[in-house]
């Protein structure tokens, strides 16, 4: 007699059809079960990230229809027995959202290099906006740009949950910073994150920026993206870097003369997360997770989320994320 193996059920937010943020609905779909090289992450909360919207869009593609590159949670099962179960752990990127379900579901399988165990007494949804955005800041800050103490940077899209974590790790690090922010409004905040001085954005920003430091600044970490990266270069002193690293302003090309375009003697890179953990020469293991973590518990990074939502409430938490005014990090706790 033989015997049928049920297949176990959860929750998960699909993508019905690319599109705008009514598109994201609420279904029950197969569990996934953890492989070799994969561990099963019983998820609690998670930071919605921008590149989450060009998924659900289809801009990048034929992507898989549960999205999400980062959540935190507990073990539920690793294959390989490294992991207890009940273990507090994040992850973040992967693959996950790009070539394999990602973690807007109350189940996910990660690859174990992209698993982070974690020892925190944070709740869930304070501990859900740190992954992805200080995993980020931290790469681009230290392995791209190589901050050093006593660096002048220059963080265009300060208001944004990246340009927040990129401004606390810069400032602990013993940079001077120098942020912007489209609204005057969030000067104050900038501030008190300790940033010295605040710029409103305008298209010859790098005017106001050589006004402060008539030398040129060290490194600029260029979140708007295309449409001021040129204008960013000129802020940069030789022997300088600017690190591409975000799109808030959009992703449409911009004409480009190499000879016109370019600084002589700038260094310029372009860093995604996405690649983490996806090819040897970006292991997620260079993340010292826990070390950021711990800095949050410390205060020395100020991280709290600035929206929380409910599951069920993803297409809201989307629209907000897209209209660029929440002001830091997004993030979406479970049931």
């Amino acid at each position: 007699m033989s015997t049928v193996r049920m297949t176990k059920k959860m929750r998960a937010v699909v993508i019905e059809d690319f599109g705008g943020p009514d598109q994201l609905a609420v279904r029950e779909i197969d569990r996934p079960d953890p492989g070799p090289g994969e561990v099963l992450i019983k998820v609690k909360a998670f930071g919605l990230n921008h590149a989450e919207t060009y998924f659900r869009k289809g801009v990048w593609g034929d992507v898989p229809r549960v999205t999400g590159i980062e959540c935190v949670g507990e073990v539920e099962k690793d294959p390989s027995g490294t992991l207890p179960k009940g273990l507090r752990v994040a992850t973040i990127t992967g693959g996950l959202g790009r070539f394999r379900n990602g973690s807007y579901a109350e189940f996910v399988s990660a690859l174990a290099g992209n698993v982070y165990p974690l020892e925190t007494s944070l709740p869930w949804a304070d501990l859900a906006a740190i992954p992805e955005s200080y995993a980020t800041a931290w790469s681009c800050l230290f392995d791209c740009l190589r901050l050093e103490r006593g660096d002048t940077i220059l963080v265009r899209g300060a208001t944004s949950a990246l340009g927040q974590a990129a401004l606390n790790v810069a400032v602990h690090a013993g940079a001077t910073v120098v942020s912007t922010t489209r609204n005057a409004r969030r000067k104050e905040s900038l501030l008190s994150l300790g940033a010295s001085h605040v710029l409103i954005e305008k298209p010859d920003l790098s005017a106001a920026a050589l006004d402060l430091f008539p030398e040129g600044i060290d490194h600029v970490l260029e979140l708007v993206g295309n449409s001021t990266f040129r204008d960013s270069m000129k802020a940069v002193k030789r022997g300088g870097r600017v690190c591409l690293a975000g799109f808030l302003g959009g992703g449409e090309p911009v004409p480009f003369d190499i000879l016109t375009g370019m600084k002589p003697g700038v260094d310029v890179c372009f860093f995604a997360s996405l690649f983490l953990g996806v090819s040897p020469e970006f292991p997620a293991s260079r993340i010292p997770m826990q070390m950021l973590v711990e800095n949050v518990e410390k205060g020395f990074y100020q991280a709290k989320p600035a929206k929380v939502f409910r599951f069920d409430e993803l297409p809201e938490a989307h629209r907000l994320m897209e209209s660029n005014t929440a002001n830091g990090k997004i993030v979406v706790v479970m049931d």
